[in-house]
């Protein structure tokens, strides 16, 4: 590079053939190739199809790399409407306010103590609080009891399901008949994931790997679907009422989920406040900052700001 720039032939020094290849196409032999790919008996097929096809006339054009080339400089190598992958859009963005306006849920497995059989439990979480307003353990993947669970979790929480959203992925029991019909019936407005993107689900992605990273679970399997049932209980209650949730100011989902997480946090700020009026030398700026988390986004667009799931 420095000889390059000490002989001043400019940023490439590198000279570059001077005459074309000796294999080039001619400008006939280009045209023909592409009046033969748009042909009426060859258009609808690839390259790969047209060069057997010529050979078994007994005539050769290009190879298949040279013919794909030609078509991609002349833009006419495109995907069909019906060969080309389907649209995956983003799920438009959910905003909860307050509790029971957008909650998530998902199925995870549980292991039995049969090889290749599981327990299944299926939770949903309040994307606002964090807390689990659902939950049940079934040994089948089943939308009916997806859709009872819904249910029992509307009526527990006496939510007004026309003013309720409710996140999942795209999995059978999400979008089976008997759950849409549910929904329909609640006046619920789903909203689904896209095709095997786990992070458009992120809230309750981060609940399964909480539970199944607490010190507490299990390191077999379950004996029985009771002993499944009694430690999901036993999860649930922790994580609402005893777990100080790091994107919630940690507090408890229970104690966001009711409100009184806005005396909780105005405390602790005072106690900060205090405490640096006490020992000014200890603080160069502000205390930590206890503000409460106003406004929770799940899969939001693109430029805002999204809080933490886990």
């Amino acid at each position: 590079m420095q000889r390059w720039k000490g002989q001043g032939v400019g940023e490439d020094g590198r000279a570059g053939p001077k005459s074309p290849p000796a294999n080039k196409l001619s400008e006939a032999e280009r045209r023909e190739v592409l009046n033969t790919a748009n042909h009426p008996d060859y258009r609808d097929l690839s390259p790969k199809q047209i060069v057997p096809l010529l050979a078994d006339q007994g005539e050769y054009l290009a190879s298949e790399s040279t013919m794909y080339r030609l078509l991609r400089e002349e833009d006419q190598l495109k995907h069909r409407a019906s060969s080309s992958a389907p649209a995956r859009h983003r799920p438009r963005e959910l905003v909860a306010t307050a509790p029971n306006q957008v909650w998530s849920w998902d199925i995870t497995f549980l292991r039995s103590v049969v090889r290749g059989e599981f327990y299944f439990l299926y939770m949903i979480v309040d994307v606002f609080s964090r807390k689990v307003v659902g939950k049940v353990v079934h040994d089948t993947e089943c939308q009916v009891y997806a859709a009872a669970l819904i249910e029992a979790a509307c009526n527990a929480e006496g939510v007004d399901p026309a003013r309720l959203a409710i996140h999942s992925d795209n999995g059978g029991p999400m979008k089976g008949a008997t759950m849409v019909a549910t929904m329909e019936k609640l006046g619920i407005l789903p909203s689904f994931s896209r095709p095997r993107v786990s992070d458009d689900n992120p809230y309750s992605e981060a609940l399964f790997r909480t539970a199944k990273y607490r010190p507490e679970y299990p390191s077999g399997p379950f004996p029985s679907i009771e002993a499944a049932r009694a430690w999901v209980d036993w999860f649930v209650d922790w994580y609402n009422h005893h777990h100080l949730h790091s994107a919630i100011s940690f507090v408890t989902p229970a104690q966001r989920h009711a409100g009184e997480d806005v005396d909780i946090l105005a405390k602790r700020h005072a106690v900060y406040e205090a405490a640096r009026a006490r020992y000014p030398e200890r603080w160069s700026g502000n205390t930590r900052d206890w503000s409460r988390v106003e406004v929770v986004r799940l899969n939001p667009e693109h430029g805002k700001a999204a809080w933490e799931a886990a």
